[in-house]
């Protein structure tokens, strides 16, 4: 075993996996390639770039991502404190300036020194993991040479997925004086059956999806707000691959005004409870988590901007207080099926010498990524120093409910960012006031801390 822990990556996560690492005594070693190499999104020499939007979003704790940032002051992350020095006014987010947040991240990471640089693009991990401990933080656009090898350790057909994500509602948020349980076959089933056999089937079964039905004025109008609600600009590499492989609902939809109709939201095999007849148009939502506390829109796989996806999927009756616990995205993404390869503490299940951590993991977000980067860091220190420890947090705590999500096997996995809905719920009655609930769950995650 070597005497130090390598890293392959300096964005979010390997940054602060390094610095966990190094804070208690252990020697690192960081590969970037980076200015050698960019990918195709990334400019700055820096480590930690970001991107996309500058900030790292709020900082209440009735919000979750504001709940994970004060997870990870209390646990001394690196990043999270360089966020808080070069932040710009933002109102209750934590925004900050781009390029002195990644300024500061170098400075820090490389003035320390048992972090060593390499500058170099690192194609074959397992000769890495065969000398000593590996974490890999690449991100989602992993350079093509190693992506290959990553998919020959993981064991996977392909490591490139072009996320199409649908949006996640929150069960609670949904109007069920409109919406109704079933699948789209249920009337004709219920003649095939005895009227007790088929309700104990509803009850046990078809709960996996509900249905919101809408006569040809309600369709007529969202169909209107959908063709003209304004999407996200992607880079110039991703357009190509992405709509080749999943139609967005809103260009879907501008291809006539009943496309949708013979689509993700035809009528066919329902009638409306509240009239007896079959609906204009219906839009289903399956459920999305064990505990059916939250369900993804079928079909709605989109690239409208997230105020928009609010605006115009509000409109859909039932769904007008709808609360949206990830907002639908379309953009080349890399990740790997973790649900299967990882464990708790981002360790892979058939090789301890490899990690994994930030977004390839399947955890979205600056702040998630970050979250990740810690718990591999400090778990990779726990093997190389032989204590057979490993650091698993509370899936109580954002931290550990994040952890939790992305081990645990699910055949519909996609990549998650913090939110209320992956931690458990409550003891006792449920408390109606989502602000109350949410500051009684994030009072129960900091009392774990102490």
């Amino acid at each position: 075993m070597k005497d130090y822990i390598t890293i392959i990556g300096a964005g979010l996560a390997g940054c602060e996996a390094a610095y966990q690492i190094a804070k208690r005594g252990i020697k690192v070693k960081l590969y970037e390639m980076k200015p050698n190499k960019f990918s195709e999104a990334h400019t700055n020499k820096n480590f930690a770039e970001i991107v996309c939007s500058n900030s790292f979003k709020s900082n209440l704790l009735t919000n979750a991502c504001g709940l994970l940032k004060e997870e990870l002051r209390r646990l001394d992350s690196l990043l999270i404190s360089v966020a808080g020095k070069t932040q710009v006014p933002a109102g209750q987010a934590l925004a900050v300036d781009r390029e002195k947040f990644s300024e500061e991240v170098t400075k820090r990471i490389k003035e320390n020194k048992l972090i060593e640089i390499i500058n170099e693009e690192v194609t074959n991990i397992e000769e890495l993991a065969k000398q000593g401990i590996v974490i890999i933080a690449t991100g989602p656009l992993t350079s093509g040479d190693l992506a290959k090898n990553i998919s020959k350790i993981t064991g996977q057909n392909g490591l490139y997925f072009y996320d199409a994500a649908a949006p996640i509602i929150s069960k609670d948020s949904i109007d069920f004086n409109i919406a109704f349980y079933g699948d789209r076959y249920s009337q004709e089933k219920k003649k095939e059956e005895s009227l007790k056999q088929w309700e104990e089937r509803v009850k046990n079964q078809e709960q996996s999806y509900i249905n919101l039905p809408m006569n040809e004025k309600e369709y007529e109008k969202f169909w209107e707000e959908l063709v003209q609600a304004q999407v996200v600009t992607l880079h110039d590499f991703e357009k190509k691959e992405i709509f080749e492989g999943c139609m967005p609902i809103e260009i879907m939809a501008k291809r006539g005004k009943d496309t949708l109709r013979y689509g993700p939201l035809k009528p066919v095999g329902f009638d409306d409870p509240r009239t007896a007849k079959r609906p204009y148009a219906i839009v289903q939502l399956r459920q999305d988590n064990s505990n059916a506390s939250m369900y993804n829109i079928v079909g709605f796989q989109t690239n409208l901007k997230f105020g928009e996806q609010k605006r115009v999927i509000q409109m859909i009756p039932g769904l007008e207080n709808a609360e949206f616990i990830k907002y639908g995205v379309m953009h080349r993404n890399t990740y790997i099926n973790s649900t299967i390869l990882l464990d708790e503490t981002y360790n892979m299940k058939n090789n301890s010498n490899i990690y994994f951590a930030g977004q390839i993991t399947g955890v979205e977000g600056y702040v998630e990524s970050i979250s990740s980067g810690m718990i591999a860091g400090i778990n990779a220190v726990e093997k190389f120093k032989k204590t057979s420890k490993k650091i698993i947090f509370s899936e109580n705590t954002i931290i550990g409910a994040l952890a939790k999500y992305i081990s645990t096997p699910n055949n519909k996995f996609q990549p998650m960012n913090a939110n209320f809905g992956i931690l458990p719920d409550l003891e006792g009655k449920r408390i109606k006031d989502k602000k109350e609930r949410y500051m009684k769950l994030a009072n129960r995650s900091l009392e774990s801390f102490k």
